[in-house]
């Protein structure tokens, strides 16, 4: 059921006498579980007191649909992550409750402080996604929120607050439907470059009525709006941007993009971008290392389904998870669309393995959204994490099997190329059904396994903590670039131990309107240390490192050496 057939179902059953309403899919039942980490719903005791705002009032207006995302990021620099989530707000002339997102400083002791007003972040925007870099290279990560309307960027000042330079940057002026975001250093000058994805052109005023019975409004599909073109921004080094969009082939005005990745899917050591899009085929923008892009998406096998057809596009993220070396990419997509598994042939194409790899069939009465790949379990295969949940809460008239709110998925990785679904087994809390959307992992406790956030539409962001039940190691690297930009975006890093590999691209982006925190980390197993570490600097310098042990956080600093840090 695509998009276009779900709005055919539910017109066929709007005039259906004695309908039955069906209860949303109900979360598997718990069973005896061995494996080796539980997630924990920390979210009341971390001090986490957050509700996305849709603005959501009878109006139908499609934005109301696909908010909103989240990010960890290191905003103080005192090397705890901190939480970021992207609330909406309220549509003019429907004014009911003030609402904006939410910055929560890490107290280093499992909770959080709310310092939203204090950060100077209490501003008002119909926030989307949010995108995290350090574009002036100051050493303090600055902030992107894309919305609905203008985007907004706020500079960090270095003193714990925030100051919007939408204005004086260059970012002004441009009204559109922006989504998921990400800083990227495309020309390899040492300097964050940023591009935004635009969904359709939509506003308020130009809103299409769309309706199931020829009298009451109900959301539009896609299909109803033209598309929008996303935007690139190269960055001029003197606080300003330079929107490149046209001259650099990524204009395309059919796009209506929700999702976009970082990924070197040619191994040039040049980032290239892929884009999720929604009813159109997926964008593999290859960096032609002059400036410009070329769309490699349908050569390279990965802007249609198997059966040659667009899907419904969400979320979406690369990364080497069979250890091959070379990034294989998740796409969430509608449902009975299933998931997108691409793995890589070795010869700049892809293949979808989603059915053989045990993701397809199990996604197929799901509608994902946020889809990040982690190595939750520490084993030294990348597992994928999906946050799940419909678009309209209508879906239980016409599947039984299909709920609004849904379970998220936890697919752990065999090492053998397979998945296994194991959500249901990691704590009751996470199985439970949730709207879901935003999702970002991060070390927030640093006790080296990555934690989880999951944010939802209309509803609370959830805060999961990873508990390690089997005593499996991991090593983290923070990677800061001095003649590279300072986050280091667009490093890889690439361990070896015991004959065998895993390599790790430091990136933002990625998932649905969200950002998951720039260190990366391996699982080891039971390992105790690792024998080498090979980092490939964005502007393509080598450095490499010997016999580090596992169990703690290593500092790299581009030219100047690595340093152990105290714990993660």
């Amino acid at each position: 059921m695509n998009r276009r057939s779900f709005l055919l179902a539910l017109a066929g059953l709007a005039s259906t006498p004695g309908l039955r309403l069906v209860n949303a899919l109900a979360a598997p039942a718990p069973r005896t579980s061995t494996l080796s980490l539980r997630l924990v719903d920390v979210t009341s005791q971390a001090g986490i007191q957050f509700h996305h705002n849709s603005g959501a009032y009878g109006g139908k207006f499609l934005p109301e649909t696909l908010g909103s995302g989240c990010a960890f990021l290191d905003y103080d620099r005192d090397g705890w992550q901190d939480i970021l989530l992207v609330n909406g707000m309220d549509w003019p002339g429907h004014k009911r409750q003030r609402s904006t997102l939410r910055l929560y400083r890490n107290n280093r002791d499992g909770s959080f402080s709310d310092v939203t007003r204090k950060a100077g972040l209490d501003v008002e925007m119909y926030g989307m996604g949010v995108a995290v870099g350090d574009y002036n290279n100051d050493g303090f990560p600055d902030i992107l929120i894309t919305c609905v309307g203008q985007n907004r960027l706020f500079r960090n000042t270095g003193k714990g607050t925030f100051v919007d330079v939408t204005r004086s940057s260059g970012l002004a002026a441009r009204q559109s439907f922006s989504t998921s975001a990400l800083w990227f250093d495309f020309d390899r000058d040492g300097l964050l470059d940023l591009f935004v994805c635009n969904y359709v052109k939509w506003s308020p005023e130009h809103d299409v009525f769309c309706s199931l019975d020829g009298k009451h409004k109900s959301y539009c599909t896609p299909e109803a709006y033209r598309g929008e073109t996303c935007w690139l921004f190269r960055n001029r080094g003197n606080g300003t941007f330079e929107d490149v969009t046209a001259t650099s082939g990524i204009f395309d005005s059919s796009s209506k993009s929700l999702g976009v990745a970082m990924l070197d899917y040619d191994q040039d050591g040049w980032p290239d971008l892929l884009v999720a899009n929604d009813t159109q085929p997926n964008k593999l923008y290859r960096n032609m290392r002059n400036g410009t892009f070329k769309d490699a998406a349908v050569d390279a096998g990965i802007a249609f389904s198997a059966e040659g057809k667009a899907r419904a596009g969400m979320g979406v993220d690369a990364a080497d998870f069979d250890n091959s070396g070379t990034s294989g990419v998740a796409i969430t997509n509608f449902d009975n669309e299933m998931i997108g598994l691409y793995g890589a042939l070795g010869n700049g194409t892809y293949e979808d393995v989603a059915m053989q790899a045990g993701v397809g069939p199990i996604s197929k009465n799901t509608l994902g959204f946020g889809c990040v790949f982690l190595d939750a379990d520490l084993d030294g295969a990348l597992d994928l994490l999906v946050a799940n949940g419909h678009i309209d809460e209508t879906v239980r008239n016409i599947r039984g099997n299909v709920g609004y709110a849904q379970p998220p998925q936890l697919f752990l990785n065999s090492g053998k190329r397979t998945f296994r679904d194991v959500a249901a087994e990691v704590g009751d809390g996470f199985s439970q059904p949730k709207v879901g959307r935003g999702l970002a992992y991060g070390d927030f406790d640093r006790d080296g396994d990555v934690d989880i956030l999951i944010t939802t539409n209309n509803g609370a962001g959830f805060l999961f903590r990873n508990d390690q039940l089997a005593g499996n190691r991991s090593i983290r690297f923070h990677l800061v670039g001095t003649s590279s930009n300072r986050d280091a975006i667009g490093a890889t890093v690439r361990i070896f131990h015991d004959g065998s590999s895993q390599s790790r691209l430091v990136r933002g982006g990625s998932s649905y309107l969200s950002q998951s925190e720039l260190p990366v980390t391996f699982g080891l197993g039971k390992r105790d240390r690792i024998d080498r570490v090979v980092i490939q600097w964005p502007n393509g310098k080598i450095e490499e490192y010997k016999n580090l042990a596992a169990g703690r956080a290593y500092e790299c600093i581009e030219a100047k050496g690595i340093t152990p840090l105290s714990g993660f």
